[in-house]
């Protein structure tokens, strides 16, 4: 599995090193909100949740999620993935970023770079992409990226409709 680099950033693929991470990424109080509650409370419930989510679709396609890291200090700052999902017929990109780091083009950098590898190197020039009505921060970044909104989804287990975006 290979990273990818930008400018500011490098994106490398999730893994159990992550864990500390995701923990803390995937508790923050927006992550929660607009993405959803994945129930990670301890090191090892993330550990479990890297390998059991991340790893094979790593092992399947030779892409998914990637923690964004910082280039000049070398921290890990968000994350950002193409993802095979269920009730979903088009690949979704989804992202998410510390607080501290949102608002300064990080999210665009990163998506756009992923998006525009995985075309190249996989042949994947469809996306998606799904967020709840009220995360109008990533609509705009949605709608950046080229997807527009479609229609609205409920996706499998989840009681939340969901607006539901796809590339042109």
């Amino acid at each position: 599995m290979k990273n990818f680099e930008t400018e500011r950033l490098i994106l490398k693929p999730a893994s159990r090193e992550d864990a500390a991470f995701f923990l803390q990424l995937y508790n923050m109080p927006k992550f929660i909100q607009f993405i959803g509650d994945r129930n990670l409370r301890t090191l090892e419930d993330a550990e479990r949740y890297i390998e059991n989510r991340f790893r094979p679709q790593f092992d399947k396609l030779g892409f998914g999620n990637y923690v964004v890291i910082l280039r000049e200090r070398e921290e890990k700052i968000g994350a950002v993935g193409i993802f095979e999902r269920e009730g979903l017929d088009v690949m979704d990109i989804g992202f998410s970023f510390l607080e501290a780091y949102e608002g300064q083009g990080y999210a665009y950098e990163s998506a756009a770079h992923l998006k525009a590898t995985i075309a190249k190197r996989y042949g994947v020039n469809r996306l998606s992409a799904i967020t709840t009505e009220d995360n109008h921060a990533s609509q705009k970044l949605i709608e950046k990226l080229g997807l527009s909104f479609r229609k609205h989804v409920m996706l499998p287990g989840e009681a939340v409709e969901l607006r539901y975006c796809e590339s042109d």
